[in-house]
């Protein structure tokens, strides 16, 4: 086995290092950029006068590698601080309306509050008709339309927000105005139309595969529905969807494979396939974080023309050294991060997890589930430092999928370049059609397997706690190996696999118990007699609500799986009302943890068509779908509830926080409770003038425990026990400490799930009882 040159790994982790430094320290940039020029300058000296006493080749090999570290440390730094003042000034614009005319620069997605969102590179940021000349990279966000395809230059009137220390983009802008002023030319222009032609025909393609085959083919992602891409992500496929290292290698791959069957030699091939490889850059629109995939993938096309594989490594660092050098901004971004972990996984561990894994299973298998593992084995960290969810399904999801990668991207390619022949485009899409299905089908069915993924905190903690577990994995699976060191090595090798093992036998039972908990044996940690339960969803609202046999649930919360684990650890099963007070996300982002399982729907004032269409997916899916309006009331099982806000047809709160539905329950073993959605305090005072808002023995605070509250209402309703729903240490300091206070004054019980995790409550011979996951501090 060639052993791997791994001299440049020092250089790329070094320029990483002052890359983070630099952009997040700008103060430093300098100040690094001085002191590591000086320090190659010193080392160069010195290499001179040690190398009379040393071999030449010694003294150039440790010498030189330091030198070049330290060189291209220097040159990072450099490069940051060329760039300091044009985003300092431009920063300046943080809060203000200002105009910006940029030229874009990497293809447009939908997000989350339904506007097109794109990265441009400034012309001009300034004062509306008159803006100065500047040059900085923003993040712009308009609404839907045609034409904003890289290259194109827009112009945007907006309000412009500074980004946190570490963004690439400077600013981002919420126009409010957006013109294109010149479309995409040349190749970009060719592309582009290439590309719609490719959309709208497989849009004309039955779901499930039509939305996303466009994202396997060339990387567009705006028909991929909501539902769809988080179970994607669930299920650790949605790098297929992204323009990531392996739609680029599949390319290459395919007209490697191609150039062979022909009788091309290895240099031909790799020259044809990088010219291949431009070629699908350019069609995908080349935009930072494509052009990292293919310099990637290209990568390993040197390995091969260089006739040296082991050296792949070497050439990984160096190409994520210069990636760094040219942008210290991408080493903040978790797309680079994970791209150079993933790159560097399937070069330094895929072949001996291979080899491991060969011991106990055919040579092919063991490579198949050798090369999606160390992928995630090497991303699981960087995954846990920025994102809450870690799939465990993600190995058997790609197994799953990876025959049908490939079919589809290829095919889809080709459906794509076929335009100007309608007949043979069409064919092709169709066939393209199947495997993506294949695809979609997989991460929705695997996403709904139990267990398939586990919430974590997101930060250092997680990652380190993820490093650990992962590292203890690849150490079994590798095993023994041959020893080189003696019986000392032989030992250490051997107390190390042990301390791995013992880390999975502590892992795998703590799992299996929590599995067991959320499970078979969700409801034992239950009490009988509850009757309302605040889940521990993070920063947002689920508070359930049970009679008999029925139960309402107010709220969703901001994701799906924190609101099912709730469901399960309680038993509920089906939702006889769902009321969402209204749609902001985290109020309706878990709402798809309970669609098909809703009997009826009452909602606030629907503002725009993302609410519509959320509220005839639940429709579709079998719930009966009404607008709520002061005044409205029902059953739930022996219980009743009202409606108390908002008015109907409401001038002065006609949607939003201060229209959030405001529900009273009562009876049938439910304590006397109210529900305040997120009313403000001018709401709040409105609804105490037009309602007889007496005592309750429940209330569940509004908007989180904002600061913005009517103290004279909760005086009114004198609480004995109140409800805080927040996420542990959010960034909006909820609940606040006076509203806390205020609560306390009118002689509350406080209940915060940020610090109390799920909360029951219940009545027993007329008393209020109090359930808590955690003790109070």
């Amino acid at each position: 086995m060639a052993r791997r040159d791994l001299r440049l790994l020092p250089v790329v982790g070094g320029v990483w290092a002052v890359a983070l430094l630099c952009v997040f320290v700008p103060a430093s940039t300098w100040w690094v950029a001085g002191g590591c020029a000086v320090a190659a300058a010193v080392v160069t000296v010195l290499v001179l006068v040690v190398a009379r006493g040393w071999t030449v080749r010694r003294a150039a090999e440790f010498g030189g590698l330091v030198v070049v570290l330290l060189a291209a440390m220097s040159a990072t730094a450099v490069t940051a601080g060329l760039a300091l003042p044009a985003r300092e000034q431009a920063a300046q614009w943080s809060g203000r309306v200002a105009e910006v005319t940029a030229v874009v620069t990497s293809s447009a997605s939908i997000g989350q509050d339904e506007r097109l969102w794109f990265d441009a590179q400034t012309v001009s940021v300034g004062i509306r008709g008159d803006p100065s000349a500047m040059s900085v990279p923003v993040r712009i966000g308009v609404e839907p339309g045609a034409g904003f395809d890289l290259g194109a230059e827009v112009r945007a009137v907006g309000q412009a927000l500074a980004t946190d220390a570490g963004e690439r983009s400077v600013l981002i802008v919420f126009a409010t105005e957006a013109e294109i002023r010149r479309p995409a030319g040349g190749m970009f222009g060719i592309a582009a139309g290439a590309r719609q032609a490719f959309i709208d025909r497989a849009g004309r393609l039955p779901d499930p595969g039509a939305g996303l085959l466009p994202g396997l083919a060339v990387g567009d992602t705006r028909a991929v529905s909501t539902a769809l891409n988080d179970d994607m992500r669930t299920s650790g496929l949605s790098h297929l969807t992204a323009v990531s290292g392996a739609n680029c290698a599949i390319v290459v791959g395919a007209i490697f494979w191609l150039t062979g069957l022909c009788g091309g030699g290895r240099a031909a091939r790799v020259v044809l396939s990088l010219v291949g490889l431009a070629g699908f850059v350019v069609l995908v629109t080349p935009e930072p974080s494509v052009i990292r995939a293919a310099v990637m993938a290209a990568v390993g096309m040197l390995t091969v023309l260089l006739g040296r594989p082991s050296a792949g490594a070497g050439i990984l660092s160096l190409a994520a050294s210069v990636i760094l050098l040219l942008d210290p901004w991408l080493a903040a971004t978790p797309g680079f991060a994970l791209s150079v972990a993933a790159s560097g996984a399937l070069i330094l561990l895929a072949p001996p997890l291979a080899r491991g894994l060969g011991r106990a299973l055919p040579a092919l298998v063991a490579l198949a589930i050798a090369v999606p593992l160390a992928a995630q084995l090497a991303c699981g960290p960087i995954i846990a430092l920025f994102a809450e969810q870690q799939s465990l399904i993600g190995v058997a999801a790609n197994l799953i999928a990876a025959p049908a990668a490939p079919v589809a991207t290829v095919i889809g390619l080709l459906a794509c370049l076929s335009a100007p022949l309608p007949a043979l485009a069409d064919l092709l899409a169709a066939t393209a059609w199947l495997p993506a299905a294949w695809i979609a089908t997989t991460a929705t069915i695997t996403a709904g397997l139990p267990g398939a993924q586990i919430v974590l905190s997101a930060g250092i903690g997680s990652a380190a706690l993820v490093a650990v577990v992962s590292g203890a994995v690849a150490v079994v699976l590798i095993g023994r190996s041959a020893h080189h060191g003696g019986p000392t090595a032989a030992r250490m090798t051997g107390l190390l696999r042990a301390g791995a093992a013992a880390v999975l036998i502590v892992v795998l039972s703590l799992g299996g118990s929590r599995m067991l908990l959320e499970g078979p044996l969700a409801t034992a940690t239950a009490p009988d007699g509850w009757a309302i339960a605040a889940c521990d969803v993070g920063q947002g609202d689920a508070v359930l609500v049970r009679s008999a046999t029925k139960v309402a649930l107010i709220d969703a919360g901001p994701d799906p799986e924190p609101l099912a684990a709730c469901l399960r650890s309680l038993g509920i099963e089906r939702i006889d009302l769902l009321v969402l007070t209204h749609f902001d996300l985290d109020h309706v982002g878990g709402v798809a943890a309970v669609r098909g399982r809703v009997a009826a729907v009452l909602h606030g004032p629907v503002a725009d068509d993302a609410d519509q269409r959320l509220l005839d997916d639940l429709a579709e899916a079998g719930a009966r779908v009404d607008e709520a309006a002061a005044g409205q009331q029902g059953e739930l099982g022996s219980a009743a509830w009202r409606v108390l806000w908002p008015q109907r047809g409401s001038a002065a709160f006609p949607e939003g926080n201060d229209a959030s539905v405001v529900m009273e329950f009562d009876g049938g073993e439910v304590p006397r409770s109210i529900f305040l959605g997120d009313l403000s305090a001018a709401p709040q005072r409105m609804l105490l003038r037009t309602h007889r808002v007496g005592r309750y023995a429940v209330v569940k605070v509004a908007h989180h425990g904002s600061a913005d509250q009517e103290p004279s209402l909760y005086e009114a309703i004198r609480a004995q026990a109140a409800l805080f729903s927040a996420g542990a240490d959010n960034d909006y300091g909820h609940p606040r400490s006076e509203t806390v206070d205020l609560l306390t004054s009118t002689g509350a019980h406080v209940l915060r799930t940020d610090e109390r995790g799920r909360i029951l409550l219940g009545l027993r011979e007329g008393e209020l009882q109090v359930w808590t996951e955690t003790p109070p501090r």
